[in-house]
C-alpha cells in the first residue's frame, strides 16, 4: 500500500473501528455509572460535613490567565503534510496549549482559521533527527524489516540544520526548522510546556466528575489484570478514553494493514502514521459523542439521588464505616505481609532517589526568582525610575511563562528518569517521566505564586520615595523567600507522597488480587439495598490498600524531614510566626488576620486544652516588637515560645507567664497603678470569627502598624467595663485596675491606692464564691443584686489585696438570648459607685 492508497481507511476498516469503539464504550459505561454515583455521594457528604482541605501554602495563589492569552508566536519553517513541502508558517500558542499554524502573520491578525491545530498530548520533543528516528522505528513494527539491511532514513529532508520534531503516539509528527539556535531552543521549550500541562491538567481537577472518570478507568483496567493504570492517564476524558480504544485497536490494525504496505521503508512508515492519525480522529469523534450521552444519563440519576443521599447521610456513613472495619479485618494480615516483603524495605531507597533531583529543581526555581528580583532592584537603584520599575514587575510576572529561563530549572529534575530505571523491573512502573512532569508543573506553579506575591506586597510602596521603595524591594524579597521555603517543602512532600504510592501500590494490589478480591462478594450483603448505588465494596477495598501504603510512605517522608534532608520541614513542629512577617517597616501583627497561618498556629498553641498559654482573649504581638508593660522588653518568640501580651498574661498567669509563677516583688502602689494602667485591652472576635476593627487588607495593616502600640496604650484605660462586646453581648472584662469609663455623674476620678487593691481582689472573691469557677456578669443581674454584689466585694478588699497579680478568671459562655435582649433593652448599666 503506497502513498495515496494508504492515506484513507476504506469503509470496511472504518466500520470495524466504529464497532470496536462502541464495544469499549459499552464495557466502560457500567464502571463510570458506579463511580459517578459513589463520587457524587462523597461530594455531598463533604458538603454536609463541611470538610475543607487545610490551606498549606503561605504564598498567594496566582490567578489564572485570561482565555486567549498568547504564550508564543513566531514565523518559522514547517513541513506541510498536505502538500508534502516545507512552507513558512506563522505559529501561535495560546494558554489552551494548542499549536496553531497560520498561512502568515497577516492571516492570523485578520482572524483567519488556522491551517492546522494540534494538541500535543502525550507527545515528545526532539531536536535531533537521529533520536527521533529511533523512537519512530519502535512504533513502526515493519514485518519486512527482518530481511532488510538498510540504514534508517529520515521521513523528511531538512532544509536547515536546526530541527524540532514533535512526536505523538497516534498523530502524524510535526517537523519544524530554524536558522538560529536561540529560536530552536525557545520553540522546543514551549512545546515541552504544552505537553506537560496537557498531560496532567485534567488529573489535577478536584471535581467529583473528574474523580469518577479516573476511578472508572482504574477499575476498567484492573478487570483486565492491569494495575497502576490511573497514573498512565494523560489528557482529558475524550483523549484518555480514545487512547484506551487505540490500545485495543492497535494489534488488529498492525496485523491487518502492515503486511499490505508496499514501497520504501520511509514511505511505508509515513503511510502508517497517517493511517493511525485517521483512525484516532475517527475514534475521538465517536468517544466524544458516547461520553456526552453517558454524562447526561449520570447527571439525571444524580439529580434524583441527591435528596436520598442528604436524608440518609448518617446511615450511609455508618454503613460504610462498618463495611470498612469488616474488610480491614479480612485483608489486614495478607496486606501487611505483602507490604513488609515488597514495599517497606524499598521505600527509603526510592525516596532517596526522588529527593535529590526534585529538591534541586525547586532550589533552582528559588535561585532564579532571587536573581531576577536582585536584577530588578539594582536597575531601580541606578535609574530611580518608577515607570521602568513597573515594566520590570510586569516582566517578572511573566517569568513562569518564559520557557527558556524555566527550562534550566526543569532540567534539574530530569536525571530522575535515569536514576529510577530499575523501578520498571521491580515494581513494573515504567512511567517515571510522568512523575517528573508533575514535579515540573509544580515548579512552574510555585514560581507563579512567588512572583505574584512579590508584586502584591511591593505595590503599596511604589508611590513613595525611591530610597524607601528600594529598601522595600529587598525586604519583600526576603519575606517571599521565607514563604517560598515553606511552600516548597509542603509541595515536595506531596510529590514524594504521591510518587511513592503510585510506584508501590500496584505491587500490593497485584499480590492480594488472587486471594482477597474473590472474597469481596460476600460483603455485598452488608450494604442496604437503598444504598447499593452509593457504596461499593471494591472502592472500600481499594481505599484500605491505599491508606496502608500511604501510611508507610508518610513514615519514611517524616523520617527524612526529621533528619532535615534537602530542607524538608518537619510537619510535627508548629509553624513559627516569622513566616508571616519578616519586615521591620511592613509590620504584620499575627492577630490581625484570624485566618492567617501564623494566627492559626498561635491559636492552636495558646488555646489548646491543657495549654499553659492564655485563652482566646489574649492578643499576640508582632515578632520582635517590644511589648507594653513590664520592663519594656519583648517576650521571646519562636517555635518554643508563645507570644503573650504581658499585662494580660501577668493578670492571668503571674509574672512568669505561667500558672503558679513566682509572686511579683513587693513595691509601691504607684508602681502597681502604672503597671495596670499600661495593660492592653482583651481582643475578642465576633460571631463570624473576625476581629472587630481589624484592617481589611495587608496595606491597612502596614499603614496602621507604626502607631498601633501607642494607640493601644492610650486607649486602654478608656475601655467601658460594662459595655457589651460585638460577639453577641458578652461582657468584656477590663484588665484589673483599669480606670472605669466616666458615668453620668461626671468623669471618673483617679483611683486611690485602696481602690486599686479592692478592684484587684474582686476577681479572687468572685472566683472563690462560685463553685464552677464562672463569674456572673453584673449586667445580667437585677440592679438590687448588682448593688449587693458590689457591697459584698468591697467587704473582702483588705483580705484579698495581695493576690491581685495571681488572680485567674474566665469569661463565661454567651448569656441566654432572653437575658441578652432584656439587657439590651435596658441599655448599658451604670458602674456601681465606689
Amino acid at each position: 500500500m503506497g502513498g495515496a492508497a494508504s492515506s484513507q481507511l476504506d469503509e470496511a476498516r472504518s466500520a470495524y473501528i466504529r464497532g470496536k469503539t462502541e464495544a469499549v464504550l459499552k464495557n466502560f459505561s457500567p464502571y463510570y455509572r458506579r463511580q459517578h454515583a459513589v463520587a457524587f455521594c462523597g461530594h455531598v457528604r463533604r458538603q454536609v460535613e463541611q470538610q475543607r482541605e487545610a490551606a498549606s501554602q503561605l504564598l498567594k495563589a496566582k490567578p489564572p490567565l485570561e482565555p486567549g492569552t498568547v504564550l508564543y508566536e513566531a514565523e518559522l519553517t514547517q513541513f506541510a503534510e498536505d502538500v508534502k513541502k516545507w512552507k513558512d508558517r506563522y505559529i501561535v500558542v495560546k494558554n489552551d496549549f494548542a499549536v496553531e499554524s497560520y498561512e502568515s502573520r497577516e492571516a492570523y491578525q485578520k482572524g483567519a482559521a488556522p491551517r492546522s491545530r494540534v494538541l500535543p498530548v502525550g507527545g515528545k520533543v526532539f531536536t535531533s533527527q537521529a533520536e527521533y528516528s529511533l523512537l519512530a522505528d519502535k512504533h513502526f513494527p515493519d514485518p519486512a524489516a527482518s530481511g532488510e539491511k538498510e540504514t534508517p532514513q529520515p521521513l523528511v529532508v531538512l532544509p536547515k540544520e536546526l530541527p524540532v520534531v514533535l512526536w505523538q503516539p497516534y498523530l502524524r509528527h510535526g517537523f519544524f526548522c530554524f536558522a538560529e539556535a536561540a529560536a530552536q531552543k525557545r520553540f522546543s521549550a514551549i512545546l515541552s510546556d504544552c505537553i506537560r500541562r496537557l498531560n496532567h491538567d485534567f488529573t489535577k481537577q478536584t471535581t467529583f466528575e473528574a474523580q469518577a472518570f479516573l476511578e472508572a478507568v482504574q477499575f476498567f483496567h484492573q478487570e483486565k489484570g492491569h494495575y497502576g493504570s490511573r497514573e498512565m492517564i494523560t489528557g482529558d476524558e475524550v483523549q484518555a478514553l480514545s487512547s484506551l480504544v487505540m490500545e485495543e485497536l492497535l494489534p488488529a490494525l498492525q496485523a491487518d494493514l502492515l503486511p499490505t504496505m508496499k514501497g520504501k521503508r520511509s514511505d511505508r512508515k509515513r503511510a502508517w502514521f497517517a493511517l493511525l492519525e485517521e483512525a484516532f480522529h475517527l475514534v475521538q469523534r465517536q468517544v466524544a459523542e458516547g461520553l456526552r450521552g453517558l454524562k447526561e444519563e449520570c447527571q439525571a440519576l444524580t439529580e434524583g439521588l441527591e435528596g436520598r443521599v442528604r436524608a440518609d447521610m448518617d446511615q450511609i456513613a455508618n454503613s460504610e464505616d462498618f463495611l470498612t472495619r469488616k474488610i480491614e479485618a479480612m485483608v489486614a494480615q495478607p496486606a501487611e505481609q505483602s507490604c513488609a516483603e515488597s514495599v517497606r524495605p524499598f521505600l527509603a531507597s526510592v525516596l532517596e532517589e526522588l529527593l535529590g533531583p526534585v529538591s534541586s529543581g525547586f532550589g533552582a526555581v528559588r535561585s532564579l526568582f532571587e536573581e531576577e528580583v536582585d536584577a530588578l532592584g539594582r536597575s531601580f537603584q541606578n535609574t530611580k525610575d518608577g515607570d521602568q520599575l513597573k515594566e520590570h514587575l510586569d516582566g517578572l510576572l511573566r517569568l513562569p511563562l518564559d520557557p527558556v529561563k524555566m527550562e534550566a530549572c526543569y532540567r534539574e529534575a530530569a536525571p530522575l528518569q535515569e536514576q529510577l530505571q530499575d523501578l520498571n523491573s521491580r515494581f513494573r512502573f515504567p512511567h517515571v517521566d510522568l512523575v517528573v512532569q508533575r514535579a515540573q508543573n509544580d515548579m512552574q506553579e510555585l514560581m507563579g505564586n512567588a512572583v505574584f506575591t512579590f508584586t502584591q506586597l511591593l505595590s503599596p510602596h511604589l508611590q513613595g520615595e525611591p530610597a524607601r521603595a528600594a529598601a522595600a524591594i529587598e525586604k519583600v524579597k526576603l519575606r517571599v523567600l521565607k514563604q517560598y521555603d515553606h511552600d516548597s517543602s509542603a509541595i515536595r512532600r506531596k510529590i514524594f507522597q504521591e510518587a511513592l504510592v503510585q510506584i508501590t501500590l500496584p505491587t500490593v494490589q497485584r499480590a492480594l488480587a488472587p486471594t482477597c478480591k474473590p472474597e469481596l462478594q460476600k460483603y455485598e450483603q452488608l450494604i442496604f439495598a437503598d444504598h447499593a448505588h452509593m457504596i461499593h465494596v471494591e472502592n472500600v477495598y481499594e481505599d484500605i490498600l491505599h491508606q496502608l501504603v500511604l501510611r508507610e510512605a508518610l513514615k519514611v517522608i517524616q523520617e527524612a524531614a526529621v533528619q532535615k534532608k534537602h530542607n524538608l520541614f518537619d510537619d510535627s513542629v508548629a509553624l513559627p510566626s516569622e513566616s508571616v512577617s519578616s519586615l521591620t517597616d511592613l509590620k504584620t501583627p499575627t492577630g490581625s488576620k484570624p485566618d492567617s497561618p501564623a494566627r492559626r498556629a498561635s491559636a492552636a498553641s495558646l488555646g489548646a486544652p491543657g495549654s499553659e498559654g492564655p485563652g482566646p482573649g489574649a492578643s499576640g504581638q508582632a515578632e520582635g516588637q517590644a511589648q507594653p508593660g513590664g520592663n519594656g522588653q519583648g517576650a521571646p518568640v519562636g517555635p518554643g515560645h508563645d507570644t503573650v501580651a504581658p499585662a494580660e498574661g501577668a493578670a492571668e498567669l503571674g509574672t512568669a507567664g505561667h500558672p503558679g509563677g513566682p509572686e511579683p516583688a513587693s513595691g509601691s502602689l504607684r508602681e502597681l497603678r502604672e503597671l495596670l494602667a499600661e495593660s492592653t485591652p482583651v481582643v475578642y472576635q465576633d460571631a463570624e470569627g473576625e476581629t472587630p476593627g481589624a484592617p481589611e487588607s495587608e496595606e491597612e495593616e502596614e499603614e496602621n502598624a507604626p502607631g498601633r502600640t501607642a494607640r493601644s496604650e492610650a486607649t486602654a484605660p478608656d475601655v467601658d467595663q460594662g459595655a457589651h462586646s460585638e460577639a453577641g453581648g458578652v461582657e468584656v472584662p477590663t484588665a484589673c485596675g483599669a480606670d472605669p469609663q466616666p458615668g453620668p455623674e461626671g468623669p471618673a476620678q483617679d483611683p486611690s491606692d485602696k481602690d486599686l487593691q479592692a478592684r484587684a481582689s474582686v476577681q479572687d472573691t468572685q472566683e472563690g464564691g462560685e463553685a464552677a469557677g464562672v463569674v456572673p456578669s453584673e449586667d445580667w443581674l437585677p440592679r438590687e443584686s448588682q448593688g449587693a454584689q458590689a457591697a459584698g466585694s468591697v467587704g473582702t478588699e483588705e483580705a484579698q489585696a495581695p493576690g491581685a497579680h495571681t488572680a485567674q478568671w474566665e469569661v463565661e459562655a454567651a448569656p441566654d438570648p432572653k437575658d441578652t435582649e432584656r439587657g439590651d433593652s435596658q441599655g448599658t448599666p451604670e458602674q456601681p459607685s465606689e
